[in-house]
C-alpha cells in the first residue's frame, strides 16, 4: 500500500480514516487499479464498499486497510489462491 506524504500527514486524525473516498482515491490509496476495484465490487473478494447512489460508490480509509491487512502473508507457501 503507497501512502503519500499528505496522507501521513492526516493519519494522525482519527477522522482520517472514516472519510468517504472515491474509487480513484481508493485505487492510489491501494495501489491498484479503478478497474482491478470494479473488478471486485462484481466478483467479490475486495474491499468493502458503500454504494452511495446506482452509479456511485465510495470507500472508507479504514476499511481499506483491513483489507489490504488481511492479504498480509508471512510465506509465499503461506497464500492460498
Amino acid at each position: 500500500m503507497h501512502i503519500t506524504a499528505h496522507e501521513a500527514a492526516h493519519k494522525a486524525n482519527p477522522a482520517y480514516y472514516d472519510t468517504l473516498i472515491n474509487e480513484v482515491e481508493a485505487a492510489k490509496f491501494l495501489g491498484y487499479t479503478v478497474r482491478a476495484l470494479q473488478n471486485w465490487r462484481v466478483r467479490g473478494g475486495g474491499p468493502v464498499f458503500i454504494k452511495v447512489s446506482a452509479r456511485s460508490v465510495r470507500y472508507r480509509r479504514r476499511d481499506l486497510i483491513a483489507w489490504a491487512d488481511e492479504l498480509a502473508v508471512t510465506s509465499t507457501s503461506a497464500f492460498q489462491n
